[in-house]
């Protein structure tokens, strides 16, 4: 059984939502002690628990000691099978956290697998639901066809937001003899990551959104225009969408990302480069200040000249450790780190880091 050191580094949930993507991908068990002991309250929390109830609908894990507040969990993985599963978070819970879960191990089921789920899109200390949709899912389209789509934004603290997923696998892990001939064979039937560089931005796309009851306040058009004033030094197109929904809590935020093309004229499909920037409105903070925040953010990282973000980098770890590939960040988070640490655990001592040109590999 693997086990993992839940107050390693940033010592937070990501340890735990990467252990449970690869155990199950691998039909690996694993124990976690000291779990997020670096947080302010540590233990499982309510989005983490949803994460190991829909894992056990997934692939009828077993697990001991999966109860609020909780320091250590043991998790033992079963067979990965396509179905559709209901998952309410019932707070502002990220559903953006929550997938990075249980999506990895879905991408390999025998058969296509639903999410509907219900919870937060745009909430705090995580990844807004479109830097999901338009950052992060171009990068793993190489290996499974995903269609997610938004059906409601949920903000803090009532959520009920709602996403769809439909995942349908390109590869089924079961159908091979090993775990290694499986890995292999994704590998030699896809391209593998490789975002060196930015080349040339092409444009600047963006959606500014916030619930209905800041409508005739027009927050959304006002974020947008403020975004937009302050990316007027790109010489590109800049196209940022304003739209309203009907939400439970009050709330708003705006997602920007930039598209890059190696040539001046191509955008490739299979290495997609993209960098995003964020901001979420408020309660005492001007529309315009959300939306510069947002702008400000997207425009360091274009400068960094990086052609992926502490956070998108991340995300992409596990996938790197699979399968291969090379990143290189603006910056090497502890963040980072931490998931470098959680993927090993799994597939062996396989990183190279690259300190000073901040790049990230593995053959």
């Amino acid at each position: 059984m693997i086990e993992l050191d839940g107050s390693y580094k940033e010592g937070g949930g990501q340890i735990l939502r990467t252990a449970l993507a690869l155990s199950t991908l691998m039909n690996e068990p694993f124990e976690i002690s000291d779990i997020r002991k670096n947080r302010p309250q540590p233990g499982l929390k309510n989005q983490h628990l949803f994460c190991v109830r829909a894992l056990e609908k997934l692939c009828s894990a077993k697990i001991e000691n999966a109860f609020l507040g909780s320091d250590n969990l043991r998790y033992f993985p079963g067979k990965i099978k396509g179905k559709r599963i209901d998952i309410d978070i019932q707070t502002a819970g990220s559903i953006s956290l929550f997938l990075q879960a249980v999506l990895l191990p879905s991408m390999f089921a025998d058969k296509a697998v639903r999410f509907n789920i219900t919870g937060g899109t745009d909430v705090k200390w995580a990844a807004p639901i479109n830097f999901f949709m338009e950052a992060f899912l171009p990068q793993i389209k190489k290996y499974v066809d995903i269609e997610c789509r938004l059906v409601k934004r949920g903000y803090y603290p009532k959520g009920n937001g709602k996403v769809e997923l439909k995942i349908s696998p390109k590869f089924k892990i079961f159908s091979y003899d090993n775990f290694d001939e499986f890995c292999n064979d994704v590998k030699e039937n896809t391209e593998r990551i490789d975002l060196t560089g930015q080349g040339h931005l092409i444009q600047i796309k963006g959606i500014s959104h916030a619930s209905s009851s800041l409508q005739n306040a027009e927050v959304a058009e006002r974020q947008a225009k403020a975004a937009e004033m302050a990316l007027k030094e790109f010489n590109c197109p800049v196209n940022i969408q304003a739209e309203y929904n009907e939400a439970l809590s009050t709330g708003s935020g705006i997602t920007l990302w930039a598209i890059f093309s190696k040539n001046e004229n191509e955008i490739d499909f299979n290495n997609p480069i993209r960098v995003a920037g964020d901001a979420l409105g408020e309660k005492g903070k001007k529309a315009e200040d959300v939306g510069t925040e947002a702008a400000k953010n997207l425009v360091k990282k274009i400068e960094s000249r990086a052609a992926v973000d502490k956070h998108l980098a991340d995300q992409l770890i596990p996938f790197i450790g699979l399968f291969g590939g090379k990143i290189k960040v603006s910056e090497i988070s502890n963040h980072t780190r931490t998931n470098i640490y959680a993927t090993e655990k799994f597939l062996g001592n396989s990183f190279m880091i690259d300190e000073k040109r901040k790049v990230i590999s593995k053959e």
